[in-house]
């Protein structure tokens, strides 16, 4: 695994390196195989960056979004992460239809639209067996209590490792995530962390010994990049 630790001035500043990074893969990416892959996470850090992406001039035909996690809510809810996505970035620009790959969350049970989300990325990239399938970026946010995509501190979902996609749950609200090994297939892994109430997490997250049921994101140890790029507010005395 190949880490960085990055600390920005500012979200501004945070959002600008994100975007440099992710440009930067998807060249590389269709460059070398035609296509670019990456997975979305939610949450309001990220919402500026998918703005930016949507201002730029891309191959949009060869680009394929998928999201990490979704709350269990239709499309069209106010709380749903695709649709601020869709706002922020996809109904702007000219990507098909068919490049969206949304989480399903209109199925009567969770455990069913996990299995069938898993389904499609199985048949998306053909992989079959015990392979993971390797998309290029996941994007993750991280939660003042160190939960990433919808893995929260001692939940069922942390257990799961032999499948791609589970039902995650807060608080009994539902949700699909991808597993943390799933995650650590991908090539590169780029973390958006802010604020200020994000430093006792991210102390334990970057200590050498900790809990990783009490502390997800410590499970996030991709096979490719790990990237961290947090504002000075949640990074700046970040001993790494």
């Amino acid at each position: 695994m190949n880490k960085t630790v990055e600390v920005l001035p500012d979200q501004s500043a945070l959002v600008a390196r994100a975007l440099e990074l992710i440009l930067s893969k998807l060249e590389t990416a269709i460059e070398q195989r035609g296509r670019f892959t990456i997975a979305l996470s939610g949450g309001s850090t990220p919402k500026p960056l998918y703005e930016a992406i949507g201002n730029q001039k891309l191959p949009w035909d060869k680009i394929h979004v998928f999201w990490g996690d979704e709350r269990y809510v239709p499309p069209d809810h106010p709380d749903s992460n695709e649709l601020m996505t869709r706002r922020a970035w996809l109904d702007r620009v000219d990507i098909p239809a068919a490049n969206i790959h949304p989480v399903p969350t209109l199925e009567a049970d969770p455990a069913q639209a996990a299995a069938k989300y898993e389904q499609h990325l199985k048949e998306f990239f053909n992989s079959s067996g015990a392979e993971f399938p390797v998309l290029d970026v996941i994007l993750l946010g991280m939660g003042d209590d160190a939960h990433t995509a919808s893995l929260f501190p001692h939940t069922e979902a942390l257990k799961v490792r032999d499948r791609l996609v589970t039902v995650g749950n807060k608080n009994e609200s539902l949700r699909i995530t991808f597993t943390y090994p799933f995650i650590n297939s991908a090539r590169s892994v780029i973390f958006l962390v802010a604020g200020v109430n994000k430093r006792p997490a991210l102390a334990q997250v970057f200590a050498p010994v900790a809990d990783d049921f009490t502390y997800p994101s410590r499970l996030i140890q991709p096979q490719g990049e790990l990237c961290w790029l947090l504002d000075a507010a949640a990074g700046s005395e970040l001993q790494t």
